[in-house]
């Protein structure tokens, strides 16, 4: 197994086991809620900070391995950042993911074994997806289906500790 491999197994494991920063933040500044149909995953992140820097975020919800680990990865990595540098990591890990830019990430380097499986980067983005939505004040919840900041026209309903389309 080579390097990337191994790291994604073991980052991803122990993020998906022991997510970092899971629970409900008080009086958040900005929330955005993400849904990917595809795998199930379901999240709601939200930041505190003065505008311009992400003093902590934190996440809830359910979802697969990579999408918790990637969740806990990105609250550890954007805390303390200015939110433009936030943004900038989103897109330089999202181009990373899909093989066009280099791989100078951290600790999430470990999210890029998921282009072995092409399927999950839906799962790895989620989060990514949903800081975006956060930051640029979007109240319409995220999906993987579709661009980043593409409205989602679908209603939603909003329970304590979950996030579900309407049927």
């Amino acid at each position: 197994m080579d390097r990337l491999q191994q790291l994604y197994r073991e980052v991803i494991l122990e993020h998906s086991r022991r997510p970092r920063n899971f629970r409900r933040l008080h009086a958040p500044a900005r929330c955005a809620d993400g849904i990917n149909q595809l795998c199930g995953d379901r999240l709601r992140l939200c930041v505190n900070g003065d505008g311009a820097r992400i003093d902590e975020a934190a996440f809830e919800g359910a979802g697969c391995a990579i999408s918790i680990a990637s969740a806990s990865l990105l609250t550890e990595a954007v805390a303390g950042r200015t939110c433009d540098d936030a943004l900038a990591l989103a897109d330089r890990l999202e181009q990373a993911l899909s093989g066009t830019a280099p791989e100078d990430l951290g600790a999430l380097e470990a999210l890029c074994g998921v282009r072995a499986f092409p399927t999950r980067i839906r799962c790895a983005t989620l989060a990514w997806r949903a800081l975006r939505a956060a930051l640029h004040g979007e109240t319409r919840p995220v999906s993987t289906e579709r661009a980043p900041n593409t409205p989602d026209t679908r209603t939603w309903t909003k329970t304590s500790h979950d996030v579900r389309p309407d049927q």
